[in-house]
């Protein structure tokens, strides 16, 4: 488990230092894949040995060496969540596969959150990717093996997805009946769909409880810093969600052995 830690945590280096420029990129419509990193004050391209996860911006103290503009503190935390979300992943579980798919799951979630937090936005090109890669951690998972896992295997990610995306949905057309205004975002139903094929319909009811008590406790946060909070208020219960399905993810349905 020591070891997957390590290797995990350094995976998710690497993978922090994509997800950054995705949460960059992707609100932009900037190409996400093929595009060449780029300073954001000079614009020059970024050398290889500049865009090595943390340590480049700590060597460099945080600003760009050829125009001395500061490169935001974020970029180093994000990768830093991604590496610990890694070893969280290895120290989970003694199966290897078992926790390369946790991990995926982790990193899965943390840029939909930083997209939700910093633009209230959870497009499909981050939740379909969580759903089919529920569906394949279901597949490879599954019992018997491979050949035993189709189609069988995919029927219970399947429900959890239909069930929580159906779930949703009909809370928000309700809310929305009887208040007259949007109580969640559109994409939220999608977002609690992909997670349903990871933890299924019985832990659903657990993810929407870890998301609540996520969200009450950013509300008490900010009324002790004396904040005004209304019912107006937005906040990005995507953030919560995903949230509620880590945590449902690594420790099962509440009150389930």
């Amino acid at each position: 488990m020591v070891i997957y830690a390590a290797f995990l945590g350094g995976l998710g280096l690497i993978v922090g230092s994509f997800l950054g420029l995705v949460s960059l990129r992707l609100p932009r419509g900037d190409d996400v894949v093929f595009g060449r990193s780029r300073c954001g004050g000079c614009g020059k391209t970024l050398k290889p040995w500049r865009m090595i996860p943390v340590l480049s911006w700590a060597l460099s103290r945080g600003r760009c060496s050829d125009c001395g503009a500061t490169i935001p503190v974020r970029y180093p935390l994000i990768e830093l969540g991604s590496g610990l979300i890694g070893v969280w992943a290895g120290l989970h579980s003694a199966d290897f596969t078992m926790a390369l798919m946790t991990g995926v799951l982790g990193w899965n979630l943390l840029i939909i959150a930083l997209v939700d937090a910093e633009h209230f936005w959870l497009p499909d090109q981050l939740t379909l990717p969580l759903f089919l890669s529920g569906l394949l951690t279901a597949v490879l998972l599954y019992p018997g093996g491979l050949s035993a896992a189709l189609p069988s295997g995919l029927i219970p990610p399947l429900i959890g997805s239909a069930v929580g995306f159906g779930a949703l949905w009909m809370l928000a057309w309700l809310y929305k009946l009887a208040r007259g205004r949007e109580g969640l975002g559109g994409g939220d139903p999608f977002l609690l769909g992909a997670g349903g094929a990871w933890v299924g319909w019985t832990g659903l009811p657990s993810v929407l409880l870890w998301a609540s008590a996520a969200g009450l406790s950013l509300v008490l946060a900010m009324l002790i810093a004396r904040r005004r909070v209304s019912g107006t208020d937005r906040l990005p219960f995507g953030v919560f969600l995903s949230i509620g399905i880590w945590m449902t993810w690594l420790y099962g349905p509440l009150g389930l052995s």
